[in-house]
């Protein structure tokens, strides 16, 4: 692989943005600069890091030739705007989920990237951690059989503040595209076919958006799922995976890295580890740069696709938009 020293530039400086500068920091690199749109906290950021670029204003990023990959990790509702910019302006994408709004916009996004010739990705740490990418190579081993029902949770304890990013509709908040997005990532990674059979249940906050939902899903071959979200009870984020011969349960499965193999016949345990927790942006920055470098598809955009299909999808079912929709 060519070792080009890839120049890598954050759009936002949150949370997640801070765990790139320390990912990229265990691998030896640096952030190369920072957009964000309050220009105080972007010039906090980069003193944080050692960054010495910042932009004056956000836009300059994605004309300056040195950068090669922008990290969008700004809220939902944003991410297309940067995405037409950055993409038309030939630079490569790594973009935090959900990635759009929906299917509309991601389709935009795909036809400029093709256009453009550049890698667009979104930033599921479920495609990226190692042991996903293990327990793929046990299933297709069929040591297990073959897959009959998925089932998750994920259920986060928000207070009831209408003003924060997960209940404002002016934020594209909801349960569907924060944490679902995990769930519905994971139940694409192990379904050997995407799902075409699609209901749902939904309760709304006050303010609109999605607070509580139960997904069923299925596929032409059979393959079920079933998945509870809420942002207002507390949950464990637990993965079954159930087959013929056994089933595998992962828990904190969005930055999984330990499952375990239950085998039906005598009920033996087989556990499996692989990766760590607490490198999910480095497998993902990893991954990232070995696509743009050789060109080749470990991104699973494909996955991306599906998921966001059914999220656009389920808001359909529920009448439930945001502003940029309507």
């Amino acid at each position: 692989m060519n070792q080009k020293n890839l120049h890598w530039a954050t759009l936002g400086t949150g949370v997640i943005a801070n765990e790139l500068a320390q990912a990229l920091e265990s691998k030896g690199q640096k952030l190369y600069s920072v957009a964000n749109r309050t220009h105080e906290k972007g010039i906090a950021f980069a003193k944080k890091y050692g960054i010495e670029k910042v932009y004056d204003q956000i836009e300059d990023v994605f004309s300056d030739p040195e950068v090669d990959i922008i990290y969008i990790s700004t809220p939902h509702n944003t991410h297309i705007g940067f995405l037409r910019q950055a993409l038309s302006h030939g630079k490569h994408v790594l973009c935090e989920k959900s990635i759009t709004l929906n299917s509309d916009e991601l389709a935009e996004a795909i036809q400029l990237a093709k256009e453009n010739q550049v890698i667009l990705a979104e930033a599921m740490t479920i495609f990226h951690m190692p042991i996903y990418k293990q327990l793929s190579e046990i299933i297709d081993s069929d040591k297990l059989g073959p897959l009959k029902m998925i089932q998750l949770n994920f259920g986060s304890y928000k207070e009831y503040d209408m003003s924060n990013r997960f209940f404002n509709r002016q934020l594209a908040g909801g349960a569907l595209l924060d944490i679902g997005v995990y769930a519905l990532s994971f139940v694409r990674w192990f379904m050997s076919e995407t799902p075409t059979q699609i209901s749902s249940q939904v309760t709304l906050a006050p303010t609109g958006v999605d607070e509580q939902v139960g997904i069923l899903l299925a596929n032409p071959k059979g393959e079920m799922a079933t998945i509870a979200l809420s942002l207002h009870a507390k949950q464990p984020k637990r993965g079954t995976i159930a087959f013929d011969k056994g089933y595998i349960e992962i828990f904190e499965y969005p930055r999984g890295d330990k499952a375990i193999i239950t085998y039906t016949e005598d009920n033996h345990q087989e556990v499996i580890e692989a990766g760590n927790t607490s490198n999910a942006l480095a497998y993902e920055i990893a991954d990232m740069e070995k696509a743009v470098l050789t060109n080749s598809n470990q991104m699973h955009l494909n996955y991306t696709q599906d998921v966001m299909n059914i999220m656009t999808r389920l808001r359909k079912d529920w009448k439930m938009t945001y502003p940029e929709e309507e």
